[in-house]
């Protein structure tokens, strides 16, 4: 049994047992893969897939213990290279972080440039996209690190840890009656056209669910994944907005004489949320990854990752104790 088995075996599990789609992504052939995992399993004497003609249909009960198996190897030779690639290079190499727009936007500047100081030879590559794309990105170690408030503890494969905890605010033209409100309340919140998240982004579910404990149903004028567009709509009169309180925390635009818009705080209202730092499941962490965790939060400590990277399964995720 070789590397390339293994590799084929892994990838035509993660594309849902379509062999083409598996060939192009390994650059190799068709027939070859299925030559390669027959013979695994010629070797290994057990079937890992059922087959319908020469299609692959499900996987076996004993192939669902071969590709655990192999994704621990695979893990490995992964952290292997990595290894490797540290003490080769020392204080270079890549840092790949998956967070969603509102991370990258307004939470992720400072940390990265503090990053850069002390490792300068350290590129950064961000990836963007929703909660769950975050968590895949980590999992398939596009990314090395993942920051999202919502979904990464959904994940038995990622040590998620606690970052830091933030609540939502309500943006509105200087003029808007509700501006004059010192502390507002669902029901006036939910009598006027509302411009927030999409549901999968920064906290949405929590405002859903509030509302709908108290029987309420907002009128939801617009959905955005991007907080500068939630308030240039607001800017214009579409409706009132709901943002993350990083959003307006250092906007010039705002809060200051003569400015456009005002936010209020509605913590009282909708709870605190909580965003996490997730790491894929004994993956080998480079020393400027764990500074980076470092930058992020006060909660974290290079001790307590790696503390929590060792950690059976259900002992390293959702790290809340003591934090």
């Amino acid at each position: 049994m070789n590397l390339h088995q293994f590799r084929f075996v892994y990838e035509a599990a993660r594309r849902n047992l379509n062999l083409t789609e598996t060939a192009k992504a390994l650059h190799t052939s068709q027939p070859g893969i299925s030559k390669a995992i027959l013979e695994l399993e010629e070797e290994l004497g057990v079937d890992i897939f059922v087959r319908h003609g020469k299609r692959l249909k499900r996987v076996t009960e004993p192939g669902q213990q071969v590709l655990k198996s192999i994704d621990v190897i695979l893990r490995e030779l992964g952290n292997l290279k990595r290894i490797g690639d540290e003490y080769a290079m020392q204080d270079a190499g890549t840092l790949s972080i998956a967070t969603t727009h509102t991370q990258a936007r307004y939470v992720l500047p400072e940390p990265v440039a503090a990053l850069r100081k002390r490792f300068p030879k350290v590129a950064i590559s961000l990836h963007q996209g929703t909660p769950e794309q975050v968590a895949q990105w980590v999992l398939d170690e596009t990314a090395d690190i993942g920051l999202a408030t919502e979904s990464l503890s959904d994940f038995p494969d990622l040590v998620s840890l606690p970052c830091y905890e933030w609540q939502h605010v309500l943006v509105m033209p200087a003029t808007h009656p509700l501006a004059q409100v010192p502390r507002l309340t669902l029901e006036q919140i939910a009598a006027e056209p509302l411009i927030s998240y999409h549901p999968s982004f920064t906290g949405r579910k929590r405002l859903d669910q509030a509302f709908a404990q108290r029987g309420l149903s907002p009128d939801v004028v617009l959905e955005a994944i991007d907080a500068d567009v939630i308030k240039t709509y607001t800017r214009l009169g579409l409706g009132i907005g709901l943002v993350a309180e990083m959003a307006v925390r250092d906007d010039p635009t705002m809060g200051t004489p003569g400015s456009e818009l005002v936010s209020r705080p509605v913590g009282h209202l909708f709870g605190p949320n909580l965003a996490r730092l997730a790491f894929k499941r004994g993956a080998y962490l480079r020393q400027f990854v764990l500074t980076f965790a470092e930058l992020i939060s006060d909660r974290l400590s290079k001790q307590l990752i790696q503390q929590a990277m060792q950690a059976p399964v259900g002992g390293g995720k959702n790290q809340d104790d003591g934090l």
